[in-house]
């Protein structure tokens, strides 16, 4: 048995190894993009698996295919959507062409799959039509290799029991992929920013619960890194907590700027090629399958073009990494030493530190977060730049904008998921440090100011810096109240109280 097949398109022919599902197309693409090396996001082709089923069922309600033959490519279209088929998506994550090696690859591996449940040889499509004969000459409309492959030729009547499958004939039948592409990558973005979500209330809770369990504890709040006001390490989680709240309802509402897709559109969104029936129909089974609340777009030739919703998407996501940006900054900072920094916090202890200094432990979790947060900051600046380059009628950097917002989605998943999981619900407090700069630190006088007022509050804390006493001896020294009175103002009710009494 041969190891390779003969197949061939526009360009002629090519070998392709015997025994894979993908054809020429997809081989092609391999030999010209070789960029990233690495391929394209599992998400997307998922999703696009969704996007083929929708459109098959579409088609056979038409009269497209016999039994056996829908049957065969509804499998391998499930298949690719369940991840069965990942090996065979073989292209670049970076390609161009606006994403048609993309969708080429996936029909390619929808089709000699069906092919293979079918019982025939991998490769054996329907042959393509000659230059002039069907597509008018010199006019190959389909394009494997440019910026877009308009829908295949009207389908013709109901094939025979065995027919052959053609990736182009039959998968990509009354598709594009300019409305295949974008609506594969909405799908697998809502899919992918649930998924978030969850992780983002998985933080919350457990800042939450830090909150609950920290409440007692009495800090130095701090303001240009200098000490202000006394607050508790409640209070400091619990702001974490809300911030992270905010994500969530901004991830949450997402999907209302995703749910809204160009699938029928085909080539520049005029349904060229397309019949009304499918137009229609083909996201009604699309919401079906996905279970989402998918929409037609009303006016597809303005979905077809603009990408807006992808940078504003983009940024809420950033929004996010920016709150985990600051918040991991602050734990690294507050549990800085452990003898000569702040340590009013422990961080669970993840791995050793250094190769040379014995018994340092670094808070590798926080530093691991800000990556991948900073790594966001960039690749929703690539969206931005990005989306704002398409011309015209399409988007050609598609692809990269697909790798960049199925990337930092994927990143923060994993960044709050570990950042909960391995640093946060581990948190402890030093609380006898916390005490001690509560004792020694100026910022405790101001909450005594409302008692003694700010002259007599600005006497004490000189007195307490040149004695080098604390606030407390000072002020019952200077009998300006007992103890009970003044540990009641520094307790974690009276600095935690909205205004004064």
């Amino acid at each position: 048995m041969p190891d390779y097949r003969i197949e061939h398109d526009l360009l002629g022919e090519m070998q392709v190894p015997a025994d894979t599902l993908y054809g020429i197309h997809t081989a092609r693409a391999m030999e010209n993009f070789p960029l990233a090396r690495r391929p394209v996001r599992r998400e997307l082709i998922h999703a696009y698996g969704q996007v083929k089923l929708a459109c098959a069922r579409t088609n056979h309600e038409l009269g497209r295919w016999d039994e056996p033959t829908f049957a065969a490519i509804a499998q391998a279209c499930g298949e690719l959507a369940e991840g069965m088929l990942d090996d065979h998506i073989a292209i670049d994550a970076l390609q161009g062409g606006a994403g048609t090696s993309t969708n080429m690859n996936v029909n390619e591996v929808i089709a000699n799959r069906a092919l293979r449940i079918l019982g025939r040889p991998l490769g054996s499509y329907s042959p393509l039509p000659q230059v002039g004969e069907r597509l008018g000459e010199g006019d190959d409309s389909r394009g494997a290799q440019g910026g877009e492959n308009p829908p295949s030729p009207q389908p013709s009547p109901l094939k025979e029991e065995g027919a052959c499958v053609h990736p182009l004939d039959d998968i990509n039948l009354h598709q594009s992929t300019n409305d295949t592409y974008p609506t594969a990558l909405r799908v697998a973005a809502i899919v992918q920013l649930h998924a978030l979500e969850q992780t983002v209330i998985k933080l919350h809770d457990a800042f939450s619960a830090k909150e609950k369990e920290l409440a007692h504890v009495v800090r130095v709040g701090r303001t240009q890194l200098q000490d202000a006001v006394l607050t508790t390490l409640g209070r400091q989680m619990g702001a974490y907590a809300e911030a992270l709240a905010r994500d969530r309802w901004r991830l949450y509402k997402c999907e209302e700027r995703l749910r809204v897709v160009n699938l029928g559109g085909t080539a520049i969104g005029t349904g060229l090629g397309a019949p009304r029936q499918f137009i229609f129909k083909a996201i009604e089974h699309l919401r079906d399958i996905t279970g989402l609340g998918l929409a037609r777009a009303e006016n597809m030739l303005e979905a077809t073009q603009n990408t807006d919703a992808l940078v504003e998407v983009s940024g809420i996501v950033r929004a996010l990494a920016s709150n985990l940006l600051k918040i991991a900054n602050d734990l690294r900072l507050l549990s800085s030493g452990p003898d000569a920094g702040f340590g009013e916090i422990k961080l669970p202890q993840r791995q050793a530190g250094s190769s040379i200094m014995p018994g340092k432990i670094n808070p590798v979790i926080p530093e691991a977060v800000a990556q991948a947060a900073l790594m966001v900051s960039g690749y929703d600046q690539t969206i931005f730049h990005a989306c704002s380059g398409g011309n015209l009628e399409l988007n050609h950097l598609y692809p990269l904008v697909a790798d960049c917002l199925l990337g930092e989605i994927d990143l923060m998943i994993n960044a709050c998921d570990l950042f909960a999981r391995h640093c946060v619900e581990g948190i402890e407090a030093d609380e006898q440090r916390c005490a001690a700069y509560v004792a020694g630190a100026t910022a405790t006088v101001t909450a005594l100011v409302d008692a003694i007022g700010y002259e007599k509050a600005t006497e004490v804390a000189l007195a307490a810096q040149k004695q080098g006493k604390t606030i407390r001896e000072i002020v019952l020294e200077m009998k300006l109240m007992d103890e009970k009175t003044f540990d009641q103002m520094i307790s974690p009710d009276a600095v935690t109280r909205l205004g004064s009494q």
